[in-house]
C-alpha cells in the first residue's frame, strides 16, 4: 500500500448505474479475469464474486455463466435464468459491450446441438438417453405446445431435481429465447404413467419446427381503436366479505384471435384501503388512475398492447395487458416501478398465456 492510500484509504470502485458504468469497470478488470478464467485458478473468488454484486448493482437477478469458448477466447454468457421480464435488459448490457480481444459476450443461453447438452445434477444425468418427450393436444386450444417429459429415473423423492434438471436441459438443448418464446406448457411424468408413445428428446426441435408451420390461429393481428370496445364492471365478494370490483374490456375478452398477442402483463399496485373495506378512497383512485394513464400512454393498442382492464380489492390495484411481445412492456412496467419505487409498492409479472387463460374469470358468458 502506498502512502495516499495509507492516508485516505483505498479508492473505491464507481457505483454502477447504467450499462456503461458496467462495462467501464469491466474493462479494468478484463485482463485479469482473462487469466482467472483461463487457467482455470479459483474461478469463484477470482471473477464470480467480483462480477455478482457489480451486476447486482446494475439490476437485480442477472444470472452468468463462463468458460472457455474456444483456446484464446473467454465467453462470459448473461441470462434472466428464464425470467421473461428481464430477457430485455440482459439483450441491452449485451448489445452495449465493448469489443475486446479474447473476450465473446452473449445474452441468453445459445442453442446446442443435442450431442453437447450432457448435464449431471446431484448425481442424476439429463442427456439424450435419459429424456423422452410426448405431445398433449387439446383442441380448444389447437396451437399450444404442450409437453410431457419423461426422464427414466424420475420418481417422487427426485422429483424436484428433475424438474430443475430438465428445465436447465432445454434452456441449452432450445436455447434460452426459444424455450422461453415456443414452450407453452410443460408437465412431467414417471414413464410407467406416460399417456402416449415416448418420443426421443433429440426429435424435440423437429417436432416444434413441424408444429409451427402447422398453426391454424392468425397471429398477424394488431388491433387498433380498443377505446371504442364495449366495457362492463364486474362486482364479486370475496370470502372475507370484501367486495371486489373490475372494469373490463368485453369484446376483447370475446375476441376470437387472442393468440396474436399471447404475453401477458400482469401490474400490482398496493394501497391503504383499510378505512374503506379494502377498496381506494377518493383520492387514492385518483393517484391510481394517473399511474395507469401513464402505462396507457406508453402500451398503446396500436402498437400490439392491449389493455384489458383493471380490478381493485383487498387493498391492491391489479392492471391487465394483453401484448403481442414482451420487450417494451418490460421496459414499461420496470420504468414505472423504479420512478415510483420511494413511494408506492408497485409489482409486475409477464408471462406467456396464448389464450388468455389467466383472465377466464372475466369471460361472463
Amino acid at each position: 500500500m502506498n502512502f495516499i492510500e495509507k492516508i485516505f484509504g483505498k479508492k473505491k470502485d464507481e457505483p454502477i448505474k447504467t450499462n456503461a458504468d458496467f462495462w467501464n469497470w469491466f474493462i479494468k478488470n478484463e485482463k485479469k479475469f482473462y487469466k482467472v478464467v483461463k487457467q482455470h485458478s479459483n474461478i469463484e473468488r477470482g471473477f464470480f464474486d467480483k462480477l455478482s454484486p457489480k451486476l447486482d448493482e446494475l439490476k437485480e437477478d442477472y444470472f452468468f455463466l463462463t468458460g472457455m469458448f474456444d483456446k484464446n477466447t473467454v465467453e462470459l454468457i448473461i441470462t434472466p435464468d428464464g425470467e421473461v421480464k428481464n430477457v430485455v435488459f440482459v439483450e441491452e448490457l449485451i448489445a452495449s459491450a465493448p469489443k475486446l480481444d479474447h473476450w465473446k459476450f452473449t445474452a441468453l443461453k445459445p442453442t446446442l446441438d443435442i450431442k453437447d447438452v450432457d448435464i449431471e445434477i446431484s448425481g442424476i444425468k439429463f442427456n439424450e438417453e435419459k429424456l423422452s418427450f410426448y405431445a398433449n393436444n387439446n383442441p380448444k386450444f389447437p396451437d399450444e405446445i404442450d409437453i410431457t417429459i419423461i426422464h427414466s429415473d424420475f420418481n417422487d423423492q427426485n422429483r424436484k431435481e428433475i424438474i430443475n434438471g430438465v428445465y436447465i436441459f432445454l434452456d441449452n438443448y432450445l436455447g434460452e429465447l426459444n424455450f422461453l418464446e415456443i414452450i407453452d406448457n410443460l408437465d412431467f411424468q414417471e414413464s410407467k404413467d406416460a399417456e402416449e408413445e415416448l418420443i426421443p428428446i433429440g426429435k424435440l426441435k423437429e417436432y416444434i419446427n413441424w408444429r409451427q408451420k402447422e398453426f391454424v390461429e392468425k397471429y398477424d393481428g394488431i388491433r387498433t381503436n380498443s377505446d371504442t370496445d364495449s366495457c362492463s364492471i364486474l362486482q364479486a365478494t370475496l370470502k372475507n366479505g370484501r367486495k371486489l370490483i373490475a372494469s373490463i374490456n368485453t369484446d376483447l375478452i370475446k375476441w376470437g384471435r387472442k393468440a396474436s398477442h399471447p404475453w401477458m402483463l400482469n401490474i400490482e399496485i398496493k394501497y391503504d384501503g383499510e378505512s374503506n373495506n379494502g377498496m381506494p378512497d377518493d383520492s387514492t383512485y385518483e393517484k391510481l388512475n394517473n399511474l395507469e394513464e401513464e402505462l396507457l400512454e406508453e402500451l398503446k393498442d396500436k402498437d400490439g398492447y392491449l389493455y384489458i382492464g383493471r380490478q381493485s380489492a383487498n387493498n391492491l390495484r391489479e392492471i391487465y395487458f394483453a401484448c403481442n411481445d414482451f420487450r417494451k412492456p418490460s421496459k414499461v412496467a420496470y420504468r414505472l416501478q423504479q420512478k415510483y419505487k420511494d413511494s408506492e409498492e408497485i409489482e409486475y409479472d409477464l408471462f406467456k398465456d396464448k389464450y388468455w387463460k389467466s383472465l377466464k374469470r372475466f369471460d361472463v358468458n
